[in-house]
């Protein structure tokens, strides 16, 4: 914005300003089709950075450092500026081309002045071009900035929970013999639900892995499953599995890619009976892939039926419950069961493990910069929409004044300020939300070794985006109206002004 301004205190006249357009050529890029080559190199650099398991974030388990590449950025920052040019591009050819197609959609408003505001458009297609472009900009920054820190906020409290387990969790110390009825005791004042996880140990081949015994009709009454914790169907399905047939077993990726497992197939692990203290061979059956589960570590696993567990090995001793508080008052329960229960079992809380989680950048806390963020993309939404279009009937005194000396109503000027202000609304928000969705898409694909687990759907805040479209059009329309009352003053003070 410097530069021009510069150049044109420096060069320009009013003289210059008043001349007609001369030629229509196309601007450099449009020629060159610098737009497709941005877009063209944006799908590369995506290409690359999402594929062949390709990780923007590095961060080791048990290293206390993370590693950024953040020339994958480059694919967002590409499609941003070859979209926009993009539009702009469709613009000026809906505008130059389209002439009867804006007439008829300028008829509801303009009625017998729709062809002359037609061609008024036409002749203006360059400024409002870069009006339509610099609002769509504006809200593609507000709708991909929103719901990438609402997806980034979203996923920090899934790997809160899914560290913790539940909103509280009573982890019960080894070899403890605490029997499933014991959730009755933890079910104190603000506790909705308590559900028992059984924690055991079982060999598959010579490998040790984690085994947990859930109540597949249950289990999420007091903690959430996501359907990116799991592979070759469902949450809801693949609990509907351990629910139908007990001796189903869901194991990780890992362990069906060693053992070559196909669905159905016999897994036999060799668990700890807890009357005689051998190990002995249960026989299972895969039924699917679990890759995350709540207090489970981040290597390989097994989830199985409890009921069959607690069979098989003679126990049906639970190795944590996971209490539902519905989502309040957890660190107030959490410190009354630490005094209730006292050593004998550890009581950690959702709050708790939120500050302490470490294992991706979701353990920083964005909230500050966010609100920054989300309040100066609302002022440049509503700048980019209100600004230019003020700027731009401000400009154009001139010609309302000639326009009303060659007869033309108050109510004719208006409906053709209208008309501009509901073509730069709508293409500049429509464009703007499909910018904006597709920047978001890429964002959080990118930076999906951000996410642990990775999101299962973009989180997308609808109260802020509807708010910002909401300050979108105020400033449009109240640009629109102080133009239409700009116009209304008598054309001979006008054009003596001028």
């Amino acid at each position: 914005m410097l530069v021009p301004a510069l150049r044109d205190l420096r060069t320009v006249t009013v003289a210059d300003t008043r001349r007609e357009p001369r030629g229509s050529r196309s601007p450099w890029w449009m020629r060159y089709g610098l737009d497709f080559a941005l877009l063209t190199g944006s799908w590369l650099v995506f290409r690359a950075s999402s594929g062949n398991q390709y990780a923007l974030v590095l961060a080791p388990e048990g290293v206390p450092s993370v590693s950024v590449s953040y020339w994958a950025f480059l694919g967002p920052a590409l499609l941003w500026l070859g979209a926009a040019l993009l539009l702009w591009r469709l613009i000026l050819l809906v505008l130059a081309h389209g002439r009867p197609a804006l007439a008829r959609l300028a008829r509801p408003l303009t009625a017998t002045l729709a062809t002359t505001t037609a061609a008024v458009l036409s002749r203006r297609r360059r400024p409002l071009a870069r009006s339509v472009v610099l609002l769509a900009l504006a809200v593609s920054f507000a709708i991909s900035t929103a719901v990438f820190n609402s997806t980034y906020r979203q996923q920090s409290e899934v790997d809160a929970r899914l560290t913790n387990g539940a909103d509280v969790t009573v982890t019960e110390p080894p070899g403890a013999r605490v029997p499933p009825g014991a959730a009755d005791t933890l079910k104190v004042s603000g506790v909705r639900h308590v559900e028992p996880l059984q924690h055991r140990y079982a060999y598959v081949g010579s490998d040790l892995q984690d085994l947990y015994g859930v109540q597949p009709a249950t289990v999420t009454n007091a903690t959430s499953l996501q359907d990116a914790y799991f592979s070759g169907g469902t949450a809801d399905q693949l609990m509907r599995r351990l629910a139908q047939r007990p001796d189903n077993l869901l194991v990780s990726a890992e362990t069906v890619h060693d053992f070559q497992l196909s669905p159905g197939d016999t897994v036999n692990l060799r668990i700890q009976d807890a009357r005689t203290k051998a190990l002995r061979t249960v026989p299972f059956h895969y039924a699917g892939i679990v890759k995350e589960f709540p207090t489970a570590p981040k290597d390989s696993f097994f989830v199985a039926d409890a009921a069959y567990v607690a069979r098989a090995t003679g126990s049906d001793a639970v190795g944590a419950f996971l209490l539902d508080t519905g989502g309040s008052h957890q660190q107030q329960i959490a410190a009354h069961l630490r005094r209730r229960l006292g050593t004998g079992a550890t009581v950690t809380d959702l709050t708790q493990t939120r500050g302490t989680v470490g294992t991706s950048l979701t353990s920083v806390d964005l909230a500050g910069l966010t609100r920054i963020e989300l309040a100066f993309a609302v002022l440049l939404a509503a700048g980019a929409g209100g600004l230019v279009l003020a700027l731009g009937l401000a400009e154009r005194r001139r010609t309302f004044a000639v326009a009303t000396v060659l007869g033309a109503k108050s109510g004719h000027l208006r409906d053709m300020v209208l008309t501009e202000a509901l073509l730069l609304a709508t293409g500049g928000l429509a464009g703007g939300a499909l910018i904006g969705w597709a920047l978001s898409e890429m964002l959080v694909k990118v930076l999906t070794g951000v996410f642990d687990p990775p999101p299962a759907s973009l989180a997308v805040p609808g109260g802020y985006l509807a708010l910002t479209a909401g300050a979108a059009v105020v400033a449009i329309l109240a640009a629109a109206l102080n133009g239409i009352r700009s116009a209304g003053r008598p054309a001979v003070e006008e054009l003596r002004d001028l």
